[in-house]
């Protein structure tokens, strides 16, 4: 029998100005110190000018110890190490030239190359696709005026509110030092034990355990910069921005069930979804989306705009589109170009400016720092997929992999010599920051404002539909179910009281805790008042059509040719695709006599793969398919993740033998009679699931 662990002895703990939790040494805890020995008295805060104010170079702490953590791993990275990406352009569609000065907000019609790569966070390179993660959505444009590297995520907010805390997040999300797992997926204690004492990540916890973190792949999901920026004008003047991807062909997700069949069946089912959609000429395509707004705003709103564990929501500034990303090349070379790729948050152009948040100007010195020690040396721009598109000029020599150094005499400036000799210049018209005045005392100290953590996780929750709330609240009883410790799973639930009290009564009945523990105590009230937000919704900002998806045909010798054609006409139609599966890979013969080729044998392509799926055999095909394992879980799997059937007469014989009794069925399951049904089922199929099947297959 095991032994529950021992709950982790209590450290004497206060709260700071901004909600954040200082752990202090005590009677036989060491004191923490830095590499050389010096006791550190705030890990928890960059040493910043004023508690909103820009961080300080000075702060030798924190560069030392993000300094260590962007050299744990070589030569993957330590984060987003299992990434994939595609070439193609951003095009603008409406001028931002009143607010930005930037080459590529300015003319209409204008198209900048671009590179973007999409990961997983926590997994390793060698791990799978469809796991629990947030995804790395990091777009390089190669602009006139220099590259702009724009590193965001499929989510629009983050766990921590200060960099300096980066390295402890991701230690706590990655495999244990002692033993070396778990790999790519954070249900264990040491994830779980970090943010129940981290208030801060309550927002984006709610995001990971919601269907945002299990896309149906890179298309259907939406990308944010995250951070608050800044837009420069010609003038000087600056206006606030939030950067928002829009997916043209809606969102969607996978159900966690199907998840973890994915991983099984394809574990490379996101790389192999872009791959296909890019090489038949179905380019993946999004908006590219500007939230703006002014000091007032700033001022007025309840949150602090620089906190990146806060959102604006989508009701009080609405995004505006003003262009189109569009990815229709893969790379020549994965290694090359995808494993190579380096984006840094610091590379930005004339007209596109940072804030004073706290991660974005750790993140600033970090990426910069890590792509030298991965790729060898400071010449990592020289790799042709990191190099500008535009001409580029300086004094910077030798290192590893120098490609570019100097020509002529001169390697410095100021210097003598003349043209071509003497080398490049500044520029008036080069890069200037805005010039935002600070003042404040040099300290550690997190911002009040910063310290309302339950707030936007409670407006998130309620714009949730009632079946995305059923699987957030699934999804915190499965990982925290993982956890060994109590004392760690009723903590996390003292912050879920303050999220909703449904919420984090059904997580405790599914863990069986009782009773409830009080609330964790709150820096700040929760603000209760917050409207539900419809743009933060996947089910409330879905698809309109079948385009982009994938319907399974289950088929065998002699399939009605007639009806198979139509099905794949029809779905074709509106820009899906079709895979056939068959007894044997090597195809069938239709009705008709034509061969016909499949793309799946049974026991290979299970219905997980599939958006939607149809069953075709004959009554000879339906009797030799009865018998298998695979086909019965392929039709058991497709009911269960309430995704719509088709099915012909002689499926019937199949339907039966999954349990799929005519008294157990539903309006998602269509029978197909003629030619002409086809068309009316691929146009049901553009809801994508029969969400109120899932409440009857739970009950059952």
């Amino acid at each position: 029998m095991t032994k529950t662990p021992k709950a982790p002895k209590a450290m004497a703990t206060h709260v700071g100005a901004g909600g954040e939790t200082h752990q202090t040494a005590g009677e036989g805890t060491p004191a923490m110190t830095t590499q050389q020995g010096l006791a550190v008295s705030d890990d928890q805060n960059t040493l910043r000018a004023g508690a909103r104010g820009p961080a300080l170079m000075e702060d030798f702490h924190f560069r030392e110890k993000i300094f260590h953590f962007d050299h744990e791993r070589i030569p993957e990275r330590v984060v987003h190490a299992r990434g994939y990406g595609a070439h193609g352009y951003f095009e603008l569609t409406d001028s931002l030239a009143d607010v930005c000065k930037a080459d590529l907000f300015g003319k209409v019609g204008e198209r900048t190359p671009a590179f973007v790569r999409f990961s997983t966070v926590a997994g390793n390179k060698g791990s799978a696709d469809v796991v629990r993660d947030v995804r790395g959505f990091a777009v390089k444009l190669y602009t006139s005026q220099g590259n702009w590297d724009l590193v965001g995520n499929n989510i629009p907010v983050f766990f921590i509110q200060d960099a300096i805390k980066f390295p402890d997040f991701v230690h706590a999300a990655k495999q244990a030092p002692d033993r070396d797992f778990p790999q790519a997926q954070t249900a264990h204690d040491n994830f779980w034990d970090f943010v129940s004492l981290s208030p801060e990540a309550t927002h984006m916890v709610c995001w990971a355990m919601s269907d945002r973190a299990i896309p149906r792949s890179f298309r259907f999901m939406e990308g944010f910069g995250v951070h608050t920026f800044r837009l420069i004008n010609a003038q000087g003047k600056s206006t606030y921005v939030k950067f928002h991807w829009k997916p043209k062909l809606g969102l969607q997700s996978v159900v966690w069930n199907e998840a973890l069949k994915i991983n099984g069946a394809d574990p490379d089912f996101h790389r192999r979804d872009l791959w296909q959609a890019i090489k038949t000429g179905n380019f993946p395509e999004w908006e590219l989306g500007v939230q703006l707004f002014d000091d007032a705003f700033a001022d007025s709103f309840d949150f602090d705009i620089l906190d990146p564990t806060k959102l604006i929501p989508e009701e009080l500034v609405p995004v505006r589109r003003v262009g189109r990303l569009v990815l229709d090349r893969m790379p020549d070379n994965f290694f090359a170009e995808t494993e190579q790729v380096a984006f840094c948050t610091q590379n930005v152009i004339p007209g596109i400016d940072f804030t004073n948040d706290p991660l974005l100007q750790g993140r600033n010195f970090s990426y910069l720092d890590t792509q030298t020690k991965r790729l060898g040396g400071p010449n990592f721009t020289h790799i042709p997929i990191n190099a500008p598109k535009c001409p580029f000029a300086n004094f910077q020599q030798d290192g590893h992999m120098a490609m570019h150094n100097p020509k002529g005499r001169a390697n410095y400036e100021p210097n003598s010599w003349s043209q071509p000799a003497g080398g490049p210049r500044e520029t008036p018209a080069g890069y200037t920051s805005y010039p935002e005045e600070e003042s404040g005392p040099k300290l550690r100290q997190r911002s009040e404002t910063f310290a309302d953590h339950y707030s936007q996780a409670r407006q998130f929750y309620i714009s949730q539909t009632p079946v995305e709330q059923t699987h957030m609240r699934d999804a915190f009883v499965f990982e925290l179910s993982k956890v060994e410790t109590p004392a760690i799973r009723a903590r996390m639930v003292s912050h879920l009281l303050h999220v909703d009290t449904e919420l984090a009564q059904g997580v405790a009945t599914g863990l069986g805790l009782s009773p409830l523990p009080a609330p964790a105590p709150a820096a700040r009230p929760v603000v209760e008042g917050l409207e539900p937000s419809p743009a933060l919704s996947i089910l409330k900002n879905g698809p309109d059509s079948f385009a982009g998806r994938k319907l399974g045909i289950v088929v065998s010798n002699g399939v009605n040719a007639d009806l198979l054609s139509a099905l794949i006409a029809a779905t074709e139609a509106v820009d899906g695709t079709v895979e056939l599966i068959a007894p044997t890979v090597a195809g069938i013969t239709d009705s008709a006599g034509n061969e016909v080729v499949a793309q799946q044998k049974i026991n290979g392509g299970p219905s997980v793969l599939y958006d939607a799926v149809a069953l075709l055999p004959t009554v000879e095909g339906a009797n030799l398919l009865r018998h298998e394992a695979t086909m019965r879980d392929f039709i058991a799997d497709a009911f269960a993740h309430a995704k719509f059937i088709a099915h012909n007469d002689a499926a019937e014989i199949l339907l039966a033998a999954a349990g799929l009794h005519p008294r157990a069925r539903d309006a998602g399951v269509i029978a197909l009679e003629r030619a002409d049904d086809a068309t009316a089922f691929i146009q049901t199929c553009a809801a994508l699931r029969l969400w109120s099947r899932e409440s009857q297959v739970h009950a059952v």
